[in-house]
C-alpha cells in the first residue's frame, strides 16, 4: 500500500523535509508501495489524521506530541503517538534591528514583541521561554503576529523585535535584505535555565552569515521536529521508513539544508538507549527500534 507522510503546506518546512524523506525511500521502492506526501495543517491536525487511520506518518514539532499521547490541551483525547525519528532541531530566535537599544533577550521589559499568531505553536514556545526566564507576559507588550505581518511591523517601527523560525525561512531572508537587522543574544546563563527545564529543546548555533544580519555565530535554542507514526502502523512500514532514514544521514542534509546536524540528534541513541528518542514520554515505534539495532545505533 502507498505510505502517506502529513506535512505542513507546500512549500513550508516540514513539506521539504517529507520530500525528501520520500524522495530517498522511493527509489527502491515499487509504485503500490512508494511513499506519498500531503499537506495538512501540521502538528495538531496529524495528530488527529493519525488516530482516524487517514496518514501513516508525519512530521510534528516535539513540545506536541507528549500533549497528544496524554490528551492534553488542546488535544481532547488520547492519540496514541509513537516516535520513528528526530528530523533536526530548528532554530528559534528573537531578531530586532540593528540600531535598537536591545542588547539581550533581558531588555525585552516594556518593549513590543511579536510572538506569532494567538494560539500558534509560536506564542506556546514564547511563553515556555519566558516562563523558565522569569519574564512575564504582563511585563512586555505582546503582539500576536505571523511571521510576515512580524517582518512589516518590525520594518515600520510597529514593533522593538520579532520571534522568528526556522533557518532557512524565506520571511527572515527577505526581511533581512530590506531592513539591517541583528540577532538578539541570551544573556549570560539564560540558555542553560532553559535548556536544563525543557527536554525538547536543544542549543543550536545560528551560523554567521546565515541570513544579512547574521554577522557572528549565535547560540539560540532549537526544538527538535520529529517524524512520528500511530501504535497501529505495522512494523514493517516504520521499520523501512525508519532504516531509509538512518542509513542516509549524511545523504538527506545534501537534499534538503533542514537536515544539517541530524546525525548529532542520533549520538544520544549510543549512550542513553531508546530513551533519547522518546520526546515527552511517547516511546519508539517496535519498527523503529529494529532499524536502529540492525543499524548498530542500538544495543
Amino acid at each position: 500500500m502507498t505510505l502517506r507522510i502529513g506535512t505542513s503546506e507546500a512549500g513550508g518546512t516540514f513539506h521539504s523535509q517529507a520530500v525528501a524523506i520520500a524522495e530517498i525511500f522511493n527509489r527502491t521502492r515499487p509504485d503500490a508501495e512508494k511513499c506519498a506526501v500531503h499537506t495538512t495543517l501540521v502538528s495538531l491536525d496529524d495528530a488527529h489524521r493519525f488516530d482516524r487511520g487517514e496518514m501513516e506518518f508525519g512530521l510534528m514539532a516535539s513540545n506536541w506530541i507528549g500533549r497528544a499521547r496524554d490528551g492534553a490541551a488542546p488535544f481532547t483525547r488520547n492519540i496514541e503517538l509513537r516516535m520513528v525519528s528526530p528530523a533536526n532541531a530548528g532554530p528559534m530566535f528573537f531578531i530586532t534591528l540593528a540600531d535598537s537599544p536591545i542588547k539581550t533577550v533581558r531588555d525585552f521589559t516594556g518593549k513590543r514583541i511579536a510572538v506569532g499568531p494567538r494560539g500558534s505553536g509560536m506564542v506556546q514556545h514564547a511563553e515556555v521561554i519566558f516562563k523558565f526566564l522569569g519574564i512575564p507576559f504582563e511585563s512586555f507588550i505582546p503582539a500576536y503576529l505571523g511571521f510576515a505581518e512580524g517582518a512589516e511591523a518590525l520594518i515600520a517601527g510597529d514593533i522593538d523585535a520579532q520571534f522568528q523560525r526556522p533557518i532557512p525561512n524565506q520571511v527572515m531572508t527577505d526581511l533581512s535584505e530590506r531592513a539591517d537587522v541583528r540577532v538578539v543574544p541570551y544573556a549570560a546563563g539564560q540558555l542553560e535555565a532553559i535548556l536544563s527545564e525543557v527536554s525538547f529543546y536543544r542549543k543550536v548555533m545560528i551560523e554567521k552569515g546565515a541570513f544579512r544580519g547574521a554577522v557572528g555565530d549565535a547560540a539560540q535554542l532549537g526544538v527538535v521536529n520529529v517524524v512520528v507514526t500511530h501504535e497501529k502502523v505495522q512494523d514493517k512500514a516504520v521499520y523501512e521508513l525508519a532504516k531509509t532514514i538512518v542509513e542516509n544521514l549524511d545523504t538527506l542534509p545534501k537534499l534538503n539544508p533542514l537536515f544539517k546536524g541530524l546525525k548529532d540528534l542520533f549520538e544520544p541513541l549510543r549512550t542513553k538507549g531508546s530513551a533519547a528518542f522518546e520526546y515527552g514520554g511517547v516511546p519508539l515505534h517496535p519498527g523503529a527500534l529494529r532499524a536502529y539495532r540492525d543499524s548498530g545505533w542500538l544495543g
